[in-house]
């Protein structure tokens, strides 16, 4: 997890960036006609202000550039006082994925926005915000503390549970995604259609960011975005100031994260070694078959199988031993990632303040989710595993290609961090 150095380190860092659609209430019809076309710029009427919103109702945001795509959104006062803070859905067609929204505490009207999600695949956003980088820290199923090294000090900050069936995020009809590729169409939309809306945000930059499996998500969503910029130019709307992305403990590409786990348990310069002589030689005498075999099945070519039975070969060899001891910090003992709440207490607190049903309804939690939060779900990351979302594309090419094109890229790691270490 990230000390509190870092997340001082990220909000100074944030610090320098300072540097026709429709609203209407959710029971209203929407209108859509095909993307792009019949478009007129002149009949965009957009919602102007996060003001207007309601505390007790969702405004829904629609635009014709999107028509699979709409969002839900109101004030929701459920952390502190400290931050204007609001809550939605956005609406891909039966799927709809929750997000929370705070505004900046030193200026939102100036102030750059920064998107977080958590990794996984398949662990809620809340995460990231009660634990990390939010505003606010539960302290009981009723009440919060104020975190003073939240990111919003200097940023207007959005948390999204991604992709559906994360956090608060549903399905009607059991509809689910099962790549990157497809999860970053939709939170390319969503952001189109909150900056087309809220025209004080027009031309801020924005700053995507993630931890762990978050160096994978990423550097996609951020590569959607920048590619869809030309598609809004040619249809009249605001191109997004895609600004930088930011990646903390991530895990980029998987063919240097496996063999790394080696070097994180027996040969960082930095910490002692957590296994016996024996077992390390034993490891070491491994990695190159690892390597090899992954390079072959998942790099040169992707073979679905083979790359399957190349990454199980690499966890068990590289991770076998160390799946009891704390995933997240070699400094820390505690039982491995299964029993997390172990090591961190505040997810059970984080559990029951987001089960508890004002909470929900301050939210404006569906009736469907209520009552049924958890931090992470498996069956998003089996999913994401069929598919070989894992190795079955080069998330370090994108980070590349960014660069490339002027998108600044920051990475910052814990330096006892296991699972997603920072050794290669």
């Amino acid at each position: 997890m990230l000390a509190s150095t870092v997340l001082r380190h990220v909000v100074s860092v944030l610090a320098f960036a300072h540097a026709s659609a429709w609203a209407e209430p959710a029971s209203q019809a929407i209108f859509a006609q095909n993307a792009y076309t019949g478009y007129d710029a002149g009949l965009f009427t957009p919602l102007g202000d996060l003001s207007l919103l309601s505390t007790t109702e969702f405004t829904r945001l629609a635009h014709p550039a999107f028509p699979r795509h709409s969002a839900r959104i109101k004030q929701s006062h459920f952390c502190n006082e400290t931050a204007r803070a609001y809550s939605g859905y956005i609406d891909i067609e039966a799927r709809h994925l929750f997000f929370y929204f705070f505004e900046s505490r030193r200026d939102p009207d100036t102030d750059d926005v920064v998107f977080w999600t958590n990794g996984g695949p398949g662990a809620s956003s809340s995460m990231g915000l009660f634990m990390e980088l939010g505003p606010c820290r539960p302290t009981s199923a009723n009440t919060t503390e104020t975190n003073p090294y939240s990111w919003n000090e200097h940023a207007n900050v959005f948390f999204v549970d991604q992709p559906v069936g994360v956090g608060f995020s549903y399905a009607d009809y059991g509809e689910s995604v099962g790549t990157t590729m497809e999860a970053a169409d939709d939170i390319a939309a969503f952001m189109a259609i909150f900056f087309e809306h809220f025209s004080s945000f027009k031309g801020r930059g924005l700053h995507l960011a993630g931890e762990s499996y978050g160096g994978r998500y990423i550097p996609v969503f951020a590569a959607a975005i920048y590619d869809k910029n030309a598609q809004l130019v040619e249809a009249g709307v605001t191109p997004i100031n895609l600004t930088s992305v930011m990646i903390g403990n991530g895990c980029t590409d998987f063919g240097t994260m496996f063999p790394s786990y080696y070097d994180a348990q027996c040969a960082d310069p930095t910490f002692p070694a957590v296994q016996g002589i024996s077992d390390c030689v034993k490891m070491k005498q491994l990695v190159p078959r690892c390597e090899q075999r992954y390079k072959d099945a998942c790099v040169d070519k992707v073979d679905s199988i083979d790359c399957a039975a190349a990454a199980s070969f690499c966890s068990t060899a590289m991770s076998d031993l160390f799946k009891d001891l704390n995933h997240y910090d070699r400094a820390r003992p505690c039982k491995g990632a299964s029993e997390i709440t172990e090591c961190y207490p505040i997810i059970r607190q984080i559990g029951e303040f987001l089960n508890n049903k004002r909470t929900q309804d301050l939210l404006g939690v569906d009736s469907s989710r209520k009552g049924n939060f958890s931090h992470r779900t498996p069956d998003v990351s089996e999913a994401f595993r069929a598919n070989l979302d894992h190795y079955g594309f080069p998330a370090q090419y994108y980070i590349g290609a960014l660069l490339e094109r002027g998108v600044r890229a920051l990475i910052y790691v814990g330096a006892t961090d296991y699972i997603c270490n920072w050794v290669r």
